[in-house]
């Protein structure tokens, strides 16, 4: 029953995985802002370009 307990407190594979499992949840998190962001930036260009188009005279500085 010893040599079973030592060898259970020595197995780190159930750490390994939680560590893994929480590197690839911080990675999807990143990405996720990332993306969003890009996302958003891209929205408000092309809405700037989409009012420049319909009237070349107005100020399109903030998205409608």
């Amino acid at each position: 029953m010893v040599k079973l307990l030592k060898r259970f407190v020595r197995q780190d594979d159930g750490a390994a995985m939680v560590e893994y499992a929480l590197l690839v949840a911080l990675i999807a998190l990143v990405a996720i802002v990332g993306i969003t962001s890009t996302g958003t930036s891209l929205n408000a260009q092309f809405a700037k370009i989409s009012c420049k188009i319909a009237t070349p005279s107005a100020d399109c500085t903030q998205a409608q």
